[in-house]
């Protein structure tokens, strides 16, 4: 048997960048809004799992742009500053792409279904492009939208309570 070094046996081949087997999600401004601005405490196991890196997390630009102005409406009374920190704490945690150098066609995002709400349908785009395996929201539209052929094999639509007791169970004590 041949000896080899430790670092050549952890060192990738071939120049391939190690597999991330993490769960690749995309979250809905509802979800995020849950999460982070008002904590819900139902949802504490899914924000710690995602702070603590458990997953990959992806958005874009019109989405941000979304949260963003989600954030100023006057009904929530956030002052700038907590609107800003806010915006910033979820913007920390995603992970850099960019929609165009992701190879995906327009040809291939003309296959997803349409949203009632155009709104929405960033989100089905984002999950698309970045090869997510789960979108998570609580919009009834999108969530029926799941059983849609071109995306059902493609990634999950959940509630962000469901994928949380995914989790919960993936990682219950055994015995």
């Amino acid at each position: 048997m041949e000896k080899r070094a430790v670092s050549e046996i952890f060192t990738p081949q071939n120049g391939e960048e190690p597999r991330d087997d993490r769960p690749r999600l995309v979250l809905d401004t509802n979800t995020v809004l849950a999460l982070w601005m008002f904590r819900d405490p139902t949802l504490d196991t899914l924000r710690d799992w995602i702070e603590a890196g458990g997953c990959i997390l992806y958005s874009r630009e019109d989405a941000l742009e979304e949260l963003r102005r989600v954030l100023a409406y006057r009904q929530f009374g956030l002052s700038e500053a907590l609107q800003r920190t806010l915006h910033g704490t979820f913007r920390s945690i995603l992970t850099s792409w960019s929609a165009s150098t992701d190879g995906t066609s327009t040809k291939e995002l003309a296959t997803l279904p349409r949203c009632r709400d155009t709104d929405d349908q960033k989100f089905l785009e984002i999950a698309f492009q970045t090869r997510a395996t789960h979108l998570l929201t609580r919009d009834k539209a999108l969530l029926r939208l799941a059983r849609h052929r071109s995306i059902r094999n493609r990634f999950a639509t959940l509630t962000p309570e469901r994928f949380q007791a995914s989790i919960l169970a993936a990682h219950a004590p055994l015995g």
